[in-house]
């Protein structure tokens, strides 16, 4: 059994996550934190983390940046592996997180889908042959009208894997309107869409002479993540240090 802190309990990732784990034989949410405590979630909330004192093995985060400090603060203190799904963070609160990994076990992922974890691969295979064929690069991201950070998380880890394939080639360019020149053939471009209720859309596309290749993955609802960050969560019980990815998760799952 996995015993989880649920951070950010009572915003839309923590209420899908602990419907997910009721669920779940092999899992139990055994205390939430969150600012806002307005729900019956069948487990005790903490409207401050430094108030948390039951005994667990891993925390999941879904909460927001300003958040963070506080977080890993707690991690530091009780040796607590953490699953951080958080986006928008600072590079110093990145900077924090890295340090924390040589203290306590980490696993970052800016999407914990698997879908997108294997898209990640297709796309790196794929600029091998593309990118060096001359073919541009485009990112088109689209999220829900709720979200703060743009471009999203994993529009940036994607153009990240694509750029460590070609040995960071690429320059990434967010807006175009304020030039008027011909794209430059290292640009790779990211672009944001906000609107609505979509949950995530992420398309990578290749664009060559005469023809156009596009890699898409569509996230029809939160549980897809969900499913993912407590998997992650499974997976980091009982380690102490270093740093990890969902892509240890689904090599360990092989």
């Amino acid at each position: 059994m996995t015993r989880i802190i649920m951070h950010g309990c009572n915003g839309a990732m923590g209420q899908t996550i602990s419907r997910i784990v009721k669920d779940d034989a092999d899992a139990q949410i055994v205390a939430g934190i969150d600012i806002v405590d307005n729900k019956d979630n069948g487990y005790p909330v903490f409207t401050s983390i430094k108030d948390c004192n039951v005994e667990a093995d891993v925390i999941i985060d879904f909460c927001s940046a300003k958040a963070m400090d506080a977080l890993l603060d707690f991690c530091e203190e009780k040796k607590m592996p953490v699953v951080i799904c958080t986006t928008g963070l600072s590079e110093e609160q990145l900077a924090r997180i890295a340090d924390l990994s040589k203290k306590s076990a980490v696993l970052k992922s800016a999407n914990m889908s698997l879908g997108i974890n294997t898209l990640f691969k297709l796309v790196q295979d794929a600029v091998k042959v593309l990118g060096n064929a001359g073919y541009d690069v485009e990112i088109v991201e689209k999220h829900h009208n709720q979200k703060l950070d743009a471009p999203s998380g994993t529009a940036l880890a994607l153009a990240d894997s694509i750029n460590e394939a070609m040995d960071n080639q690429y320059e990434y360019v967010y807006d175009r309107s304020q030039k008027r020149e011909k794209r430059d053939a290292k640009e790779l471009g990211i672009s944001a869409v906000r609107g609505g209720t979509i949950v995530g859309d992420h398309e990578v596309i290749f664009a060559g002479i005469d023809e156009v290749i596009e890699f898409k993955h569509t996230a029809y609802s939160k549980a897809v993540f969900a499913k993912g960050s407590v998997a992650a969560a499974k997976f980091l019980k009982g380690k102490t240090v270093g740093m990890f990815d969902m892509r240890d998760v689904i090599a360990d799952a092989n």
